[in-house]
């Protein structure tokens, strides 16, 4: 009996940091609608900083609470850094550019950190007059962690104090709730928006704080706490501090009896338990539905039209290009063009769910390891002929897109971006730790193609034909009568349920035929590289298709492949740099800053301006400018 008391003891004390750090990232969507994904790092920040004033403090008595409190300070000049100089600029742009904007900063602060604090690990330093333990019923229990758990509620009763009882925190909440109504009754929603992101931040570095007794700080606290965090805020309810809060404790609980109760499942017990929360209230605990609108969900309302004679012929160039390019080229840069070629397909086939359907998933990288892992299982248990396997993989993933899809598209938004990042965690952990069947973290082997295409140059052009072939395909699904219905519920969910749309079947269509085609890139993948690891379906591999889909330009039937293209340079150069993820990450940020509509949409839109300026007289250009200022 004592040792469960002890567990559950130690499952709030683990609630009270990830409370701290989720309720920020909670206040930040609440009132900035910001999926802010570097909160991780100001998590992290948090403890590098504490350990860092600690020392210089010094760490006895007061001072070292002092120097806790001086990190989450030091935290929070970072967030309002953050805040001016990028996601200021950002507010008005959909949240997806953010997401991506803050995933630079991610790399941006590991790459500084690592310069500042290096790379090993840091151990904490323990809380003085803290340090002891007491024994509940004969089992020890450390005396910091009663002090975590008395933080949590102190923190809770703080922050509803700051949100109910201060003029600030009022207008916080009426912001929460209707950010058009505030800004018309005068409030300046910027200095609204940089006081709320601040406090997030320094609640964040609070949290990675207050643990360093714990634990210490590590170069991978970052990507450690994100998810946790997230499945907190999104359990909780997005924007409720009460939600986050009853979240945290939830699900600290779950993985502390977890690991007595189930230790394999450990890795995916917080998102089944997200899935079936989300699936019986999709707003979370306490969470409110998301404002009904005629707006996009993923924030576009892009007006994609067919191929106009300039688009065709340069397509036809780029295809010629292709043709002869063995012929320019060496095996190094095919093999690169061949990865170029997958990666394409499989972010056309995130781009068609996003463009067109206004379905943004977090978790797309299910389907593209899950049709890799169905071509290597064929082929290695039913000995299943290359061809066959190849294509039967998209079939694989579409069944699973059809069995993840039939919950997901239920929900709307945030809440269904999230769900299909549960889901494909969930599946993720299944292959990882199906050692029997799928080898675990050793990954599938010798799965290579037959024969004929075995050859760089042979498997060069049946990538080529096969990725060129698809992009095509999901290019016709669009300006098809399904792609113009699907693109109806896209714009206005309301007016196509009234024409007779419906709605949800519609959607569901779009999400198992975006995950075959992932499959087929991931079957693709499989053969080309002769081998399949989970890390094929986990959270960055998806984070890597939405890179790809917006730096290419989301708004942009071309941006898919002139984002893998510029995805795939990009790692490949700057990887042989020892600070490589801070170059990478302020390649990011620029772009966003500098091309939020991408890069193929700038291309684009300066090459249309360009031709339009050339085929009309200088008058005319003129005059039509002139209008359009009027």
């Amino acid at each position: 009996m004592s040792v469960y008391l002890v567990q559950f003891l130690s499952g709030l004390a683990s609630a009270s940091a990830l409370f701290l750090a989720a309720s920020g990232l909670s206040i930040i969507f609440g009132v900035t609608r910001v999926v802010n994904f570097a909160h991780g790092s100001f998590y992290m920040l948090g403890a590098f900083f504490g350990y860092t004033f600690v020392r210089e403090v010094g760490g006895g008595g007061i001072g070292f609470w002092f120097a806790l409190l001086l990190a989450a300070f030091a935290v929070g000049l970072v967030g309002l850094v953050v805040e001016l100089v990028i996601l200021r600029r950002l507010y008005k742009a959909p949240e997806l550019f953010q997401l991506i904007a803050t995933f630079g900063v991610i790399l941006i602060v590991q790459d500084v950190a690592l310069w500042a604090w290096g790379a090993e690990d840091l151990l904490g330093p323990r809380a003085p007059g803290l340090t002891g333990i007491v024994r509940i019923f004969g089992t020890p229990m450390p005396v910091y962690d009663l002090a975590l758990i008395a933080a949590g509620p102190l923190v809770l009763a703080a922050l509803w104090l700051l949100f109910n009882r201060t003029r600030w925190g009022i207008l916080v909440r009426a912001a929460t709730e209707d950010r058009e109504m505030v800004a018309a009754l005068g409030v300046n929603q910027s200095l609204l928006f940089t006081g709320v992101f601040v406090l997030g931040s320094m609640l964040a570095g609070l949290g990675g704080a207050i643990q360093l007794p714990k634990g210490g700080a590590d170069l991978l606290m970052d990507f450690g706490i994100l998810a946790e965090m997230f499945v907190v805020v999104v359990v909780g309810g997005m924007g409720s501090i009460l939600g986050a809060f009853l979240a945290a404790v939830l699900i600290s609980l779950l993985n502390t009896f977890g690991i007595l109760v189930w230790p394999d499942g450990t890795l995916v017990l917080m998102f089944i338990l997200m899935a079936v929360i989300l699936v019986v209230r999709p707003t979370g605990l306490l969470g409110r539905p998301e404002t009904a609108g005629h707006k996009a969900e993923a924030g576009f309302e892009t007006a994609l039209r067919p191929a106009g004679p300039h688009y065709k012929l340069f397509i036809a160039a780029v295809l010629a290009l292709l043709l002869v390019l063995p012929v320019l080229v060496g095996e190094f840069y095919l093999i690169l063009v061949i990865d170029i070629l997958v990666l394409a397909l499989f972010a056309t086939s995130l781009h068609f769910l996003m463009s067109t359907g206004g379905l943004v998933s977090f978790g797309h990288a299910a389907f593209y390891g899950g049709g890799a892992y169905a071509a290597a299982l064929l082929v290695t248990y039913a000995a299943t002929p290359f061809e066959l396997a190849l294509l039967l993989a998209p079939l694989g993933a579409g069944l699973l897109a059809l069995v993840i899809g039939w919950f997901c598209v239920r929900l709307s938004g945030v809440y269904f971006a999230m769900l299909t990042l549960a889901f494909a965690q969930v599946a993720w952990s299944i292959v990882f730790q199906w050692s029997d069947v799928t080898n675990g973290d050793d990954g599938l082997l010798g799965i290579w193609p037959s024969a004929w295409a075995s050859g760089t140059l042979a498997f060069y052009f049946l990538a080529l034909v096969i990725a060129v072939g698809g992009i095509f395909l999901i290019r016709r699904v669009i300006f098809a009568p399904f792609g113009y219905g699907l693109r109806a519920t896209r714009d206005s969910t309301l007016r196509a349920a009234a024409i007779g749309i419906d709605i949800k079947r519609q959607q569901l269509v779009a999400f198992v035929f975006a995950g075959a085609m992932a499959g087929l890139a991931g079957a693709l993948f499989v053969f080309s590289k002769g081998s399949v690891f989970p890390d094929e379906m986990s959270i960055p591999r998806s984070f890597d298709a939405l890179l790809m889909v917006l730096l290419g330009g989301v708004e942009s039937l071309s941006g898919p492949f002139v984002g893998a293209a510029a995805f795939t340079y990009l790692h490949d150069e700057l990887i042989t740099f020892e600070y490589w993820r801070l170059l990478l990450g302020l390649t990011i940020v620029a772009l966003v800053l500098l091309f939020p509509q991408g890069l193929a949409g700038a291309a684009k839109h300066y090459l249309g301006r360009y031709l339009k300026l050339e085929a009309e007289p200088t008058g005319a250009a003129v005059t039509k400018r002139e209008v359009r200022e009027a």
